[in-house]
C-alpha cells in the first residue's frame, strides 16, 4: 500500500479549506483516488466544508497512515486558530499556521510517511506578517530539504514551462541569467519532462531580450550567456535549442514543436500558462527528494467564505501527484 498523499490546507483565511473540502467530497462520492491526509486546522476545515455544503467529518491523527474514525478525513493538526479569525484578510496568525502545515508535511515527506505533498494556496503578506521571510512555497521546500538545484515548473494539458529564476524583481532576474543557472534549468527541465513519460524531451529555451537579442543588437545576454548554455546541454545529450524569441516560443510549444520551455523569469513563463486558464494549471517543484505539486492560483481572499471557489486546479495537482508517484 502506497503512503498517503499529504494535502496542506493553505492559508485558513483564504479559499484553501473550501477547495480542499470540495476535492475530498468529490473523491468520497466517486470512491476514486489515493488515500490522503490533510495538514491544517480542524475548525477551519470544518468551516470550509460547511461553506461548500460538503458532508465531511475531520478527525485528528498523530501521524500519516494512522487510522481515523470510520468515514472521517484524517488531519495532522498543526495548531488552533482563534475562533474569530476573519476570512478574506491578511493575518499573521493564519500565515503562521499555513507555514507550520507546510513544514510538517515536508518533514513527513522526507521521512517517507507521505508519498507526495499537494499544497493549497498561501499568502506572502500573511507569511511576512508572521515574521516568516520566504517569498513562497518553493523556497520553503528547498531550504527545509537542503535542495540546491531546484526550479518551478508550471504545466497544463497544452504547455510545460520551467523557470530559470522564480520570485525575484525583474532587475534581479536579469542578473540571474548566468551560464550556471541556464544549464541547471535546462537539465532540470529535461529530467522533469522525462518524469512525464517523454523519453527524449525537446527543450526550448526562451530568450531574455526582444527577438532573443537580435544577434546582440538588443542586449548580449542571449548571445553570450544563454546560447553557450544551450550548446553545453547538447553536448550532454539533451535535445535543447534556443534561445528563441520569447514572444513566439510558447506558441510553438503549444503547437507541438517542443515538450517544455525554459523561461527566463517569473512573468515570462507564467503569463502564457495562466492565459490558457488557471483551472487546470499545476505548479510542480522540480529537484526535491519527493513529489510536490500545487494549485496555480492564490488565496482569493475576495472569494473566501462564499463557497464559489473552483477546486479544479487542486484536483489537477492531486491527480498529477498520483501520476508522479506511480498511480
Amino acid at each position: 500500500m502506497k503512503a498517503p498523499i499529504g494535502i496542506t490546507m493553505g492559508d485558513p483565511a483564504g479559499i484553501g479549506p473550501e477547495i480542499v473540502a470540495k476535492l475530498l467530497a468529490e473523491s468520497a462520492a466517486t470512491g476514486a483516488g489515493r488515500p490522503a491526509v490533510v495538514y491544517g486546522e480542524l475548525e477551519a476545515l470544518r468551516r470550509g466544508a460547511a461553506t461548500v455544503g460538503a458532508d465531511l467529518a475531520f478527525a485528528p491523527v498523530p501521524k500519516p497512515g494512522a487510522e481515523a474514525p470510520a468515514g472521517a478525513v484524517p488531519v495532522i493538526a498543526v495548531g488552533e486558530l482563534s475562533p474569530d479569525l476573519p476570512l478574506g484578510r491578511v493575518s499573521a496568525e493564519a500565515g503562521a499556521l499555513a507555514y507550520a502545515a507546510v513544514v510538517r508535511a515536508i518533514d513527513d515527506a522526507g521521512a517517507g510517511r507521505i508519498s507526495a505533498i499537494v499544497t493549497g494556496p498561501i499568502n506572502k503578506d500573511a507569511l511576512r506578517a508572521a515574521g516568516i521571510g520566504y517569498p513562497g512555497h518553493t523556497e520553503i521546500l528547498a531550504d527545509r530539504t537542503g535542495t540546491a538545484d531546484f526550479a518551478m515548473m508550471l504545466a497544463n494539458d497544452e504547455l510545460r514551462v520551467l523557470l530559470v529564476s522564480i520570485h525575484l524583481s525583474l532587475a534581479d532576474a536579469v542578473r540571474a541569467v548566468t551560464p550556471e543557472n541556464e544549464l541547471r534549468a535546462i537539465r532540470l527541465a529535461h529530467g522533469a519532462t522525462r518524469a512525464f513519460g517523454i523519453a527524449a524531451p525537446r527543450v526550448a529555451v526562451a530568450g531574455l531580450n526582444p527577438h532573443a537579442g537580435e544577434n546582440g543588437m538588443f542586449g548580449r545576454e542571449d548571445l553570450d550567456v544563454i546560447a553557450p548554455a544551450v550548446a553545453a546541454a547538447r553536448t550532454e545529450g539533451i535535445d535543447a535549442s534556443g534561445p528563441w524569441p520569447g514572444d513566439t516560443v510558447f506558441m510553438r510549444a503549444r503547437r507541438g514543436e517542443f515538450d517544455v520551455v525554459v523561461a527566463q523569469y517569473h512573468d515570462q513563463g507564467l503569463i502564457p500558462i495562466k492565459y490558457l486558464g488557471i483551472d487546470e494549471g499545476v505548479n510542480i517543484t522540480v529537484g526535491l527528494p519527493f513529489v510536490r505539486t500545487s494549485v496555480d492560483h492564490g488565496t482569493a481572499f475576495d472569494l473566501a467564505g462564499t463557497g464559489r471557489a473552483d477546486h479544479a486546479s487542486l484536483r489537477a495537482a492531486f491527480r498529477q501527484a498520483v501520476a508522479m508517484t506511480g498511480g
